[in-house]
């Protein structure tokens, strides 16, 4: 709590309400308010009295804040403000019961008696001006001082324990060592040199009137302890606002680093998703003018030359292989753009697996046929499973066409389905060329991967990458297991409708 000089005194104005202006109207407000609480009941009025003591103990505590003041500083304030204002409350009771209820009590011993409740309330009026360096001098030098006064003119009221006092709120509140050895010591030679040594006093208190003197002895016993409960209950209630802002803290710490995870991921993701597209594009670039050349130069030699129609049906197959793979790469295209945008959202549904498989089969009739390969299914029950249909389509489309391009001429193909329960295992197994080491690694990595077919057929990998993303989505998985020269099993699971 340190002054900024004369700035202070206007700094922070409208944070509080104005004291004085409660000090003067303070009488008129209890008189308004008993006379409208004429009618209430006993409790109501008890209540009333309660609330606005209490409104106006907030308004002592709150003496000098301002709105940058930290919480630390704004309950040393508060603590500060609470005990100056009951010392100057029972400061100045003593004095008065002695004057009004003795004759003999010269009205001279009346204001040196009551001097130190009036250094209160001097505190008090400069906190209310922000000048907190001047009120802890005044305390801490002023007060003890003048209770040396009032010993030293020949008066023992018994408030010798208030030097006991002044040297334990030194230790709290002033910021500088110097200062507080300086207060303690001051406030402990006064205690043993006023109290301890000297013992002959013109008026003793005691003597005077016993029970003042005793609530004076009680009543700065019971400051020490409620200074000291004071201070720990604002310390107690800064170390809780300190722990409860680190764990704020920590949480945020917290959600920044799961951002930042978030964060990393979307970026790789971004990263391997930006390769992948100038990895398509420049198949796109290169694949999609082979057929339309094809197409091209079948139309102008058509046009240009007399070709007959048996030279015709020689080009045909070529063409036709080349819009099939074109038609491949689109349909894998296509599902792979609907896969990356934030509205495709997966619909799973009860699908028939029978029916799934007979639609790849009849797709992949004629590419199977025209490599002369049977394709055989093996199911021991219809089986339905809980997954996307489109979805499931181009898996099965994908592996099939697959399969049928890695196998030679009078090759076969198997597609067998099993219930696994939870899960329906399909198989597709060929005996195909198969895949070494080092090309298993490569798709099961994820890894942009594609080869020729036995009959040289081309491909991009976009079909296993799509079919491996897409089961995962559906919550199933993908198992690739193959031997060069003794083909391959390619094996999915997708959940079974009901889980079985």
């Amino acid at each position: 709590m340190k002054s900024d000089g004369k700035s202070n005194s206007i700094r922070g104005k409208p944070r509080i309400l104005n004291i004085g202006r409660n000090f003067i109207g303070w009488r008129g407000k209890l008189l308004k308010g008993f006379d409208h609480g004429n009618h209430w009941s006993f409790q109501e009025r008890i209540e009333a009295l309660s609330q606005k003591s209490q409104h106006f103990l907030d308004e002592i505590k709150s003496l000098g804040f301002t709105r940058t003041m930290d919480k630390l500083d704004r309950g040393k304030l508060s603590v500060f403000n609470q005990l100056n204002f009951f010392q100057f409350i029972t400061g100045i009771i003593v004095p008065l019961i002695c004057i009004f209820g003795n004759g003999k009590f010269p009205i001279t011993a009346f204001f040196i008696a009551s001097l130190p409740a009036w250094v209160n309330l001097l505190v008090l009026y400069l906190n209310f001006y922000y000048r907190y360096e001047a009120g802890m001098i005044t305390y801490f030098i002023l007060y003890p001082l003048i209770i040396c006064i009032v010993y030293m003119s020949g008066m023992n009221l018994g408030v010798e324990l208030y030097f006991i006092l002044n040297g334990i709120l030194a230790v709290f509140f002033l910021p500088y060592i110097s200062q507080m050895l300086f207060s303690v010591g001051f406030s402990m030679v006064s205690y043993f040199v006023l109290v301890i040594i000297n013992k002959e006093y013109n008026f003793q208190l005691h003597t005077f009137n016993f029970f003042l003197f005793l609530f004076n002895q009680v009543t700065a016993i019971i400051f020490i302890f409620y200074a000291l409960f004071l201070i720990k209950k604002e310390n107690n209630l800064y170390q809780f606002g300190i722990l409860a802002t680190n764990r704020d803290l920590q949480d945020k710490n917290e959600k920044i680093e799961k951002q930042k995870a978030e964060i990393e991921q979307k970026a790789t993701e971004l990263s391997e998703l930006n390769s992948l597209k100038n990895k398509l594009f420049s198949v796109i670039s290169h694949d999609m003018k082979t057929p339309m050349y094809a197409l091209r130069n079948l139309f102008r030699s058509m046009q240009q030359l007399d070709m007959s129609g048996k030279e015709i049906k020689a080009i045909i197959p070529d063409v036709v292989s080349d819009l099939n793979y074109t038609t491949g790469l689109m349909e894998n295209l296509l599902h792979w753009v609907k896969s990356q945008m934030q509205s495709a959202n997966i619909s799973p549904g009860e699908l028939d697996m029978e029916e799934i498989t007979d639609d790849a089969i009849h797709v992949h009739q004629l590419q199977a046929t025209t490599k002369n390969i049977s394709i055989k299914r093996e199911m021991e029950e219809s089986l339905l499973v809980f997954a996307d249909k489109d979805m499931m389509t181009l898996v099965l489309r994908n592996l099939l066409s697959n399969a049928i391009k890695f196998t030679p001429e009078k090759g076969a193909i198997i597609i067998r389905m099993k219930k696994e329960t939870p899960y329906c295992r399909v198989s597709i197994i060929d005996n195909g060329i198969g895949m070494d080491h080092e090309a298993l690694t490569r798709i099961q990595e994820n890894n942009y991967y594609s080869t020729n077919g036995t009959a040289r057929e081309s491909g991009t990998g976009l079909g296993l990458m799509l079919s491996k993303d897409f089961l995962s989505k559906n919550g199933g998985a993908l198992l690739i297991e193959s031997e060069p020269g003794k083909g391959s099993v390619f094996s999915f699971t997708v959940p079974l409708a009901g889980n079985g």
